[in-house]
């Protein structure tokens, strides 16, 4: 289980630009619950990731998970249970490498890598055969460098190595945005089917209203800094896209947008 507690943040504190973003901000994530978040530019989405995952420090209050507070943690032993995928495809791979190398590297981790050999070929069917269900041709493509990939085959294959070793946590920041529709939707189809078989508790921060609706078991709305609109079980069930455009609409016009 995940909590944010009483958390508060402010950017650029003291200055002419000071600017709170959360203030007194609550919010808990039952194990197991798959939470897809909405809202505008602004409205506290990614800062509430980078929050979770150690990338900027909160100014007061305090991060628990499964009971232990990881409020002062640094970023990257947080990592060492969190899974990422970025709105970029290029940021959770390593262009460099081929693919063999990249999936031998994220299958390793929280083992260590020492100074022997990272690439096992013994796993290499393995990895062929994740990659063929796919139906993207990855499979084929073990000895390639991932810098030559489609943007869908990278964001792909960054899914697949974030979500590889066990983990607490999968964060999803905006996974599909940079994708076409029909690599997008195939990108989707993969993550629930992930997250429904390793049962994993999952955050997806989307622009997609479709797909907040559509994928997890929990809607929730955030507006500077606020949550606003927090839909799950039945309630979820029976919310249609529309109903969600038409509060973020009227949000966007009380502020003048």
């Amino acid at each position: 289980m995940l909590e944010l507690s009483h958390i508060h943040k402010y950017y650029n504190p003291g200055s002419v630009n000071e600017m709170c973003l959360f203030q007194d901000f609550n919010m808990t994530i039952e194990e197991g619950e798959f939470v897809s978040v909405v809202g505008s530019n602004g409205s506290g989405k990614t800062s509430m990731l980078n929050l979770i995952c150690g990338s900027i420090d909160a100014d007061a209050g305090k991060i628990v998970v499964n009971g232990a507070d990881i409020t002062g943690k640094k970023e990257y032993l947080r990592h060492r249970n969190i899974g990422r995928v970025y709105q970029d495809p290029a940021a959770g791979t390593c262009p460099g490498m081929t693919v063999l190398e990249n999936l031998s590297i994220a299958d390793r981790k929280n083992l260590g890598y020492g100074l022997g050999r990272c690439v096992r070929k013994s796993r290499m069917n393995d990895y062929k055969e994740m990659l063929r269900g796919l139906d993207l041709g990855l499979e084929d493509k073990l000895e390639t460098k991932v810098g030559s990939l489609s943007g869908g085959q990278r964001q792909v294959l960054a899914l697949l190595m974030a979500t590889m070793t066990p983990i607490d946590f999968l964060i999803l920041d905006e996974h599909t945005a940079a994708l076409d529709p029909r690599t997008a939707e195939i990108v989707m189809h993969l993550t629930e089917k992930i997250v429904r078989e390793k049962k994993m508790t999952t955050i997806m921060v989307t622009h997609n209203l479709r797909y907040a609706v559509e994928y997890g078991d929990r809607l929730v709305m955030m507006h500077q800094g606020k949550i606003v609109l927090d839909k799950s079980g039945d309630e979820k069930k029976r919310i249609h896209t529309d109903e969600v455009m038409a509060i973020f609409n009227r949000i966007s016009v009380e502020c003048g947008n």
